[in-house]
């Protein structure tokens, strides 16, 4: 699903549906869709249950629910729906049933992304872990046979050293979970070579030591990269430059939130490029997909959300047969 090589392939949306399709061979995961009160957060739900991948908990006004419901043709009998008061409440119920353990993941329904997110970290009723919550694009770009994850484009505006170590361990779980074997991560900058007066520059150095010391793992790190170095397979044969990842990365991590906000646009504007989103670093995935995704990348968000929940079970399995072993 998710590997390093840059060679062309002009197939489109190919990466999307392998993504949907691995997701269809695990168990559905329980989803509590918050205030899905309009057709396009609706039907993507229900289809994405329709297809086994998600099994939707409809948290929102009972009334505005079933309204979007009858408007487009959606029968919503056979799901659990759960009353709210407003979108407030939704976020808050549906961030409530994670805490009981009643679901495993979080889609945003038709409130705005700050509404759901600041149910999510509320200090006292939220789902914050130790790691900085982010956001990974999982970006379907025609004429790349393999996805990119960009981080961070959507949450962290202008992110810390070590929120930025956060996000990049937090795409390189993501990578893992799409089932990469090897993960190469380029920290992308206008230059480079380090430089006192640009300050990402000095923060990518750092990051990559900090894999060296094994404060950031499963990867292989490298920057500052321009985004041709570290995607493009002839830019490294141009430059004068020695780089593991350099024309092979799978994960792109932007400098700050503007340039990776542009970047991703940028791909999807200009190369008609699928962004699926997802945000981690919570204690469940959190499906954060916007007004304008189309319906096969609103499906390739669950899709992730359960490939990502998957492989927190098998970790938490493992982590518990070695504590298991240790005791006898």
């Amino acid at each position: 699903m998710l590997g390093t090589s840059a060679q062309i392939d002009g197939s489109r949306h190919e990466r999307c549906e392998r993504l949907i399709v691995a997701a269809r061979r695990l168990q559905p995961v329980v989803t509590a869709v918050a205030h899905p009160c309009d057709e396009a957060s609706l039907q993507s739900a229900v289809e994405a249950a329709r297809l086994g991948i998600i099994t939707p908990i409809f948290v929102g006004p009972r009334r505005k629910v079933h309204s979007a419901a009858a408007k487009a043709g959606i029968d919503l009998t056979r799901y659990e729906c759960i009353d709210a008061a407003h979108s407030h409440d939704a976020a808050a119920k549906a961030v409530e049933l994670v805490t009981l353990g009643c679901a495993e993941a979080l889609m945003k329904g038709s409130l705005r992304a700050d509404e759901l997110m600041a149910a999510v970290v509320r200090r006292d009723t939220g789902i914050r872990t130790a790691r900085r919550i982010s956001h990974c694009f999982v970006m379907d770009v025609p004429g790349h046979t393999n996805a990119l994850i960009v981080s961070d484009a959507a949450l962290n505006l202008a992110p810390t050293l070590e929120e930025k170590a956060d996000i990049v361990q937090n795409a390189i779980d993501l990578a893992r979970a799409l089932g990469a074997e090897e993960v190469r991560v380029a920290i992308l900058g206008a230059v480079e070579t380090v430089h006192s007066r640009i300050p990402s520059t000095v923060e990518a150095a750092a990051l990559c030591k900090m894999a060296d010391r094994g404060q950031i793992t499963g990867a292989v790190l490298d920057g500052p990269l321009a985004l041709d170095s570290a995607i493009s397979l002839g830019a490294p044969a141009i430059k004068p430059m020695v780089s593991p990842v350099a024309g092979r990365a799978s994960v792109l991590i932007a400098p700050d939130q503007e340039a990776g906000n542009m970047l991703v646009k940028g791909l999807s504007l200009l190369a008609g490029a699928d962004a699926a989103g997802i945000v981690l670093g919570a204690r469940v995935p959190v499906i954060l997909t916007s007004r304008t995704d189309s319906e096969l990348t609103r499906l390739a968000s669950c899709a992730i959300a359960v490939l990502v929940a998957a492989a927190r079970r098998a970790n938490v399995a493992v982590t518990a047969e070695a504590s298991q072993t240790q005791a006898e």
